[in-house]
C-alpha cells in the first residue's frame, strides 16, 4: 500500500530524532572518558600524601 509510505518514514524519523535527543541527554550529563581521566592523573600529580 503506497499510502502508509509516507506514515513508515515518519516513524523511522521520530525514532532517529528520539534516540539523537536521547544520546545528547546522556552525553550531557555523563562526563567523557578522556576529561575524566585527565582530570585523575592531575590529582595523581599534585597528591604527594596518603591522605586527601
Amino acid at each position: 500500500m503506497p499510502q502508509m509510505s509516507p506514515l513508515f518514514w515518519l516513524g523511522l524519523f521520530i525514532l532517529f530524532i528520539s534516540s539523537l535527543a536521547y544520546f545528547c541527554i546522556v552525553s550531557y550529563f555523563i562526563p567523557v572518558v578522556q576529561k575524566t581521566n585527565q582530570h585523575l592523573m592531575n590529582n595523581l600529580v599534585s597528591q604527594k600524601s596518603w591522605k586527601w
